[in-house]
Formats: structure tokens, sequence, C-alpha cells
């Protein structure tokens, strides 16, 4: 297939935590608010002049710093952002809101605020630290209403000016829509059975939604979600197995790329600040003021693991075997960074039930935060894993 227009320049964003846009972003006079986890509701970060970056730390090297700190036993993410904070790499912030979506990387951002890694000279600057619930009930609900107000709102009013009226937090959720909806038809393509974008494409263009001003690159969206629609598939598709990747967060496109350079096609993602369900739209209605409504929609439609109520633990497996029938995954990768509790706790459970009760072929692994140091080992188990799918697949009166 011919490249993207535009592949370069969501590659290029990437290369850096403050990337070119952040930059044009704060000098066009905008609020820059960083967060660390899914479970923050993203629209609220992006009320009038704010708008919200996910803190990630591309080309991480050594971590000597951070696990002085920290310990070698916490997850390797919440070390990478401490260390990336420590060389003063996150000084474009001008707050940053976390949750306790983990004691890993809450602990990350205490010793960020603890050791004034941000902020220096701006007396406007603030940490935020929410609760967040475990379950999907009213009371959750209620919850997260006030951890919003009391953590993001107040704090952006007060201290920024930032318009917090239910028209405001209309207006962001409108355009957090429209990012979803482009996000989301670009990943469309990927159900086909030539599909005309990889996966290694679709992830780039993924997380730059969520490391960039979104106002700044929807021109780019469209006109690539337009290309997409002429773009000619290569005639002699190279993929061996279509595969869905689920886990905890994906900072380093060079896995997809490792995965896909073994034939395994990456056709659908459900991790941490995917697609699924990052880019879901929120649906408003009238009847109820829109904060209620965002907040019920992140408790609602959440697929962390700390949710622990059973209807929550199974229905994220079958959520994931849904999305691996919708999208003819031949079989599934469950991943999870290294110390991270919660995945290694779903990632057990998981990769049993897809196999054992839905019947794919499943693949389970940790690795580091940056795939350099142990592309080898997962170069070989991708190899494997899809070798053996193309084995069943002859086993039952298939092709290989």
């Amino acid at each position: 297939m011919r490249d993207l227009k535009h592949l370069q320049y969501f590659e290029d964003l990437l290369q850096v935590a403050n990337n070119a846009l952040i930059t044009q972003a704060r000098e066009e006079g905008k609020v820059c608010v960083a967060y660390t986890c899914e479970n923050v509701p993203e629209p609220l970060l992006n009320l009038d002049r704010a708008f919200s970056i996910r803190l990630h730390a591309p080309h991480t090297g050594s971590m000597d710093i951070a696990t002085y700190y920290m310990t070698n036993l916490l997850c390797e993410p919440s070390r990478a952002l401490l260390e990336r904070a420590i060389e003063g790499g996150f000084n474009f912030a001008d707050c940053v809101i976390t949750p306790d979506g983990c004691t890993m990387m809450n602990r990350a951002v205490e010793n960020m605020e603890l050791l004034k890694t941000m902020g220096k000279d701006n007396p406007n600057f603030f940490h935020e630290y929410m609760e967040i619930a475990f379950k999907n009930t009213d009371n959750d609900v209620n919850l997260a209403v006030l951890q919003c107000k009391n953590h993001i709102l107040t704090p952006l009013h007060e201290k920024y000016g930032i318009d917090i009226s239910d028209e405001a937090i209309r207006k962001a959720v409108a355009e957090h829509n429209e990012i979803c909806r482009l996000i989301r038809a670009i990943g469309d393509f990927r159900k086909e059975d030539r599909p005309r974008i990889t996966g290694y494409e679709y992830h780039v263009i993924t997380l730059a939604s969520y490391v960039c001003p979104k106002h700044l690159i929807k021109a780019k969206l469209e006109e690539t979600l337009e290309e997409l629609k002429t773009r000619e598939p290569d005639e002699k598709q190279p993929w061996r197995a279509r595969i869905l990747l689920v886990g905890s967060e994906v900072d380093d496109s060079d896995l997809i790329k490792l995965i896909e350079e073994q034939g395994a096609f990456v056709c659908c993602d459900r991790f941490c600040f995917g697609s699924y369900p990052g880019r879901n739209e929120i649906v408003l209605n009238d009847d109820e003021d829109a904060l209620t409504q965002v907040c019920r929609h992140y408790i609602q439609n959440c697929q962390c693991p700390r949710m622990m109520n059973m209807e929550k633990v199974y229905g994220r497996k079958q959520y994931v075997a849904d999305l691996a029938r919708e999208y003819k995954a031949d079989g599934i990768i469950y991943e999870q960074v290294k110390f991270c509790d919660p995945w290694a706790y779903e990632r057990t459970l998981g990769s049993a039930m897809l196999k054992d009760d839905y019947g794919y072929p499943v693949l389970s692994v940790d690795r580091p935060y940056s795939i350099a140091s142990s592309a080898g080992q997962m170069r070989t188990r991708v190899q494997a894993f899809v070798e053996s799918i193309e084995i069943k697949s002859i086993q039952r009166g298939g092709k290989a």
C-alpha cells in the first residue's frame, strides 16, 4: 500500500512528550491539563481554553533515578513517567490530575509533586488526586461527580478561569465525540478481509489523539479518513493471522510493528488508551446535567481491571470476545506491562477464560514499557503463536 500522507507527521508528534502542537496550543494562550489514567473523564479536561495531554515517556532508557525513589518492584510506566518528569520533560504542563486508578501511578505523581518537577515558574500550577469508583452503581456515579467537581472543575476555574458551566461541558463532549467518530471510522477499515490500514498505522494515529491538542489534529484526521476511502490494499496480504491485542497501555508503537512483522495483523485494540473503550462516543440527553451523564458514561463503559463487581469482572471477558468476533480475530494476545498488578490478575483470568470458555487461542505475555529491551524474546513468542494458529487452522480443515 502507498504510505499514508500524514503518517510521518503523526509519528513525529510521538517522538517527544512536549511535541510541537503542545507548544503551539500554549502559545495560543491555552491551558495544558496533564493526566495519567483512562479513568479521568477526558472531555472535562478540554473545557473552554483547556486541552488535555496524557503523559507518556517515548524512547525511555534508564529509569535508575525513578527506581531510587520508587523501587524496582513498581510498574515500568510509573517509573518511566517519573524519570521523564525529573529530567524536565513535562514542564509544559499547567497542572496534573491523577486518580487512584492504581497506587503505583499515584505514587509516581506524588514523587513528581514532592520533587517539584513541574510548575516552577507557574504560580497557578496544581496537582490533584481523585478517588475512583470500584463498582458500577449510582453511588459510584455520585462519587465520580463529586470527585470531578472537587479535583477538576473547581481548580481549573479558580486557577485559570476556565468556564465549567453545563454549556461548556456539552460543547467539550460534542468536540470529543467528533474525534471519536473519526478515530472509529478510520479503525473500521481493519474489519476488511484485505485491510487498507495496518494496526501500526492505526495505533500511531490513535495515540496521537491522546497526546496532542485535539483541535490541532482534527483536520489531519479528516484528511486521513478521506484518503483511506480510496486507498488500495495490497493484492497479496502479508498477514498469516488476525490478532486482537488486549491489556495495559501501549505507548511504544514498535510493539505493534514487531507483532505485525511476524505476520500477525493487529486488527483490534482493547488496551488502556486504545480506541476501545477510550474512543466511545458520549451520548447526552437534555433532561439531566452534563457532568452527571459524563461520569455515568465513564463508570458504565469502564473496562479497567480495577472495577471489581462480578458483572464487570465477567463482562470484560465478554467484551473482548465480542470484539474478537466483530473484527474476525483468529487469536488474542493478552499483554501486561511489567509489574502492573491490576493487569497481572486480569491477564491470568482473561487468558484462561478466553481460551476455555470462548475458544480463542491466547498468548499471555508480560513486557517492558519500551519493547526494544526484549524485542528478540517477544518476536520469538509471537512467531510461535502465529504458527500455532496456522496449525490449528489446518487441523480444522482450513488453510495455513
